[in-house]
């Protein structure tokens, strides 16, 4: 039976009407272009990329972009997210990733992870044996027979702790090693259940202002000797000097190591949204500083920077030229 040519009309603009909808639902941004929610990983709230990497997902959104960062373990976790796709960005050390590319330490077993590629580098982590001034402990060497808080099991942290004390010849044979996080450790070094706490974050950390708002405290410095060994051995260790007055109480400049705290993506990014987010992070630096200090040494003149061992997101590249 041949249909009138109005219902034949009425029922091609219904088609019409249904198509355009399934392919705006499908799309799901401007101009048809899919959108992707970024998830980034980032660290315990006591650290700094936990606020570090929420300011960075607040810029995102603001420039079109579908971001939220989350909480997890820092760096060893956010290598295993990316690599299992579970998150698409994420704050990394650079030694971890170092050893993620390289199938190195944690990763000797697991093998080299392929899919990650650098966004940037964005700031120093400043390796920091922290104590109370109560205990009496000066140097590095005087940690032997104590009780020290290295870091979470597998952390970046627990890493940098184990060879640092390497470095003045000690293992954990000759200190009680407990594996605690940095709010653990903090908890910990105030109520007197461990006699030196160790993180690696950007400077001020929150878990060591917390210790210090209520204890006199004092950081161990690391030696030229000690250094010299580290940086020969480790070529992801650069020197660093804490200003005197830092944290609440404790005026003395401290020489110590640092880290790079690094932006690393998978091969869920691409080109087109690795260059459009890290021309966001870039344009609104200010705004990421303002949410903590250590966004302040964020700075495009610097964001290559410990990332030759890694392959590159081709936008950022672009971005960053």
């Amino acid at each position: 039976m041949r249909l009138p040519k109005f219902f034949t009309r009425v029922m091609t603009v219904i088609c019409a009407v249904a198509l355009a909808v399934a392919a705006a639902g499908c799309g799901g941004g401007a101009n048809g272009e899919k959108e992707q929610f970024i998830n980034i990983a980032t660290g315990g709230t006591a650290g700094t990329y936990y606020p570090i990497g929420g300011a960075i997902a607040e810029v995102l959104n603001k420039n079109g972009m579908n971001a939220s960062a989350q909480s997890t373990g820092a760096s060893v976790a956010n290598i295993n997210m990316l690599k299992d796709k579970q998150v698409e960005l994420a704050i990394v050390q650079n030694d971890i990733t170092y050893y993620a590319v390289n199938g190195l330490e944690m990763f000797k077993e697991t093998g080299k992870v392929e899919n990650l590629f650098g966004i940037a580098s964005l700031y120093p982590e400043t390796c920091q044996f922290v104590v109370r001034e109560d205990s009496g402990i000066k140097t590095i060497a005087d940690l032997k027979g104590k009780r020290v808080a290295v870091g979470a099991a597998g952390s970046g942290a627990e890493a940098n702790a184990r060879q640092i004390l390497e470095a003045y010849g000690l293992t954990y044979d000759d200190v009680d090693e407990q594996f605690l996080s940095f709010a653990e450790g903090a908890y910990a070094l105030k109520d007197k259940t461990v006699d030196a706490a160790f993180v690696t974050a950007g400077y001020p950390t929150a878990s060591v202002q917390d210790v210090a708002s209520q204890n006199k405290i004092r950081l161990l410095p690391v030696g030229d000797d000690q250094i010299k060994v580290l940086s020969e051995k480790y070529p992801f260790y650069t020197k660093t000097t804490v200003p005197a007055g830092t944290y609440q109480g404790f005026d003395e400049e401290v020489q110590t190591v640092s880290v790079m705290a690094i932006l690393v993506v998978n091969d869920k990014i691409d080109a087109a949204l690795g260059e459009k987010l890290t021309k966001a992070i870039f344009d609104n630096v200010d705004k990421i500083a303002a949410a903590h200090a250590a966004g302040k040494n964020i700075k495009k003149e610097n964001a290559l920077e410990a990332m030759d061992f890694i392959k590159m997101n081709e936008g950022a590249s672009k971005a960053l030229k």
